[in-house]
């Protein structure tokens, strides 16, 4: 998630694609044990991993994903995305003393794939951090992925599905839970050198317990990992980027651009847009202010324009937050929500002077990231002779997530679009991308 992001995220509990809850003890037996990327006997695999609460969450490389939920005579039932509908599928799996562990998805029987995985506990900027690596069968040279967390609060290693969907594709894939979540140590932050300086300590683990099988190495990172991954390659230079739902705008640019978008796709023209950055100004004194001051003007502009037909549509990256919420409960809990985020870090200064080969995907209707800006700045850099490829799937939300609209406006994630994972898969084994993935809009 990007920085601003996190406030959905804990005040609705927002769940996105590389994020997601840690397990809840009432399942973890079962989560323990049937946890893993299965070969089904027709040929595709599927990953299954922990849902929320008592669920678990199926996942296929075509994008597709579901939720499983015991039915009332025990039985796993699925629901398509997470709308909470069920699509008609279901699973079932073996006793846990199987081995190798089998289960039967729609019908169709698959084993659990045999992945070489090794948890380590080592040093970061100054704290302990908990990660594993993940490694395909085999001895032979290998990728190296490390996966960099967005804004989230979860476990990398309960919930990062990649770590073994990558490593199935001849991978090797290190996770780690960020300071402060999971079973690391040290403090919940947002400041990006110190993660920056966290994610190279875990590139440096990952080839050392990789060894001999260590090829090319990159990171994997998605929403506000797209600061933190440039300036760590910055630092200690790698073979790769992988960028998902990032900007290459700073987070109080990222709320801005949010509102013009919001007031863009329900149709406004300039004399709307002026008022609405208005309020985006407002939000922004706010936020530079460490949530201090500010409360006074934000309620004046939005009583003078909470009647305003456009007034409903404004929704932002942060300031639905500012306007929704009584300003003692904004200054209360505000600086615990956005700790350590420098609210106006410019990643320009690194991305003009990275020559590491770089992969953006992005989503054309990402509301909370909005990419316009992002591309524009891209393409520029990509003119001056940065190695850089970008890819929109136009549909996409945040976390390249395709979508339903309610009746109240809200969106409900159902899946990813075709052809993002075999993306990834291919920049990160060859560092190239050919053919077409889907919908995607590939950069020349």
């Amino acid at each position: 998630m990007c920085a601003l992001v996190v406030l959905a995220a804990l005040v609705i509990a927002a769940s996105f694609p590389l994020g997601g809850r840690a397990q809840s003890p009432a399942v973890e037996a079962v989560d323990r044990c049937v946890v893993g990327t299965y070969l089904l006997e027709d040929g595709t695999d599927i990953d299954i991993g922990p849902g929320e609460g008592e669920k678990l969450r199926w996942r296929r490389k075509d994008g597709t994903t579901g939720e499983l939920a015991r039915d009332k005579q025990g039985a796993w039932v699925s629901s398509l995305g997470w709308t909470g509908r069920p699509d008609g599928m279901h699973a079932s799996f073996a006793d846990c003393a199987a081995s190798p562990h089998a289960m039967t998805f729609d019908g169709v029987v698959g084993r659990k794939l045999e992945l070489k995985q090794i948890d380590t506990r080592f040093a970061g900027a100054g704290v302990t951090l908990s990660g594993r690596l993940t490694l395909p069968p085999g001895s032979g040279r290998i990728p190296l992925v490390v996966l960099i967390h967005g804004a989230e609060h979860s476990s990398a290693l309960e919930s990062y599905s990649l770590q073994r969907q990558f490593a199935s594709e001849g991978i090797g894939v290190f996770a780690y839970d960020k300071r402060g979540t999971g079973t690391s140590g040290g403090r919940y932050t947002q400041d990006y050198l110190l993660l920056a300086n966290d994610a190279i300590a875990a590139m440096r683990e990952a080839k050392r317990l990789a060894g001999a099988q260590t090829g090319r190495v990159g990171y994997q990172a998605g929403s506000q990992g797209g600061w933190v991954a440039p300036l760590a390659a910055r630092i200690e230079p790698v073979d790769f980027l992988v960028i998902g739902f990032g900007l290459a705008v700073s987070p109080l640019d990222e709320d801005r651009e949010a509102i013009a978008f919001d007031m863009e796709r329900n149709g406004f023209g300039p004399d709307v847009m002026a008022k609405a950055m208005r309020v985006a100004d407002a939000s922004a004194a706010i936020l530079l202010s460490n949530f201090t001051t500010g409360y006074e003007e934000l309620e004046r502009i939005k009583q003078e324009y909470s009647e305003e037909a456009w007034f409903k549509h404004l929704r932002g990256n942060v300031t639905w937050y500012l306007l929704a919420t009584p300003a003692e409960e904004i200054r209360r809990k505000g600086p615990e929500l956005l700790a350590g985020v420098p609210m106006q870090y410019d990643p320009m200064p690194v991305l003009q002077n990275l020559s590491v080969p770089q992969l953006w995907i992005l989503g054309g209707q990402d509301r909370d990231a909005p990419p316009a800006e992002t591309l524009r700045r891209l393409s520029r850099l990509k003119s001056a002779g940065r190695p850089i490829a970008t890819a929109v799937y136009p549909q996409a939300d945040h976390g390249i997530y395709e979508y339903e609209t309610k009746h109240d406006g809200e969106r409900v994630s159902t899946r990813n679009p075709d052809g993002y994972f075999r993306m990834m898969r291919d920049y990160i084994l060859r560092g190239s991308l050919e053919g077409s993935y889907g919908a995607a809009q590939l950069s020349d």
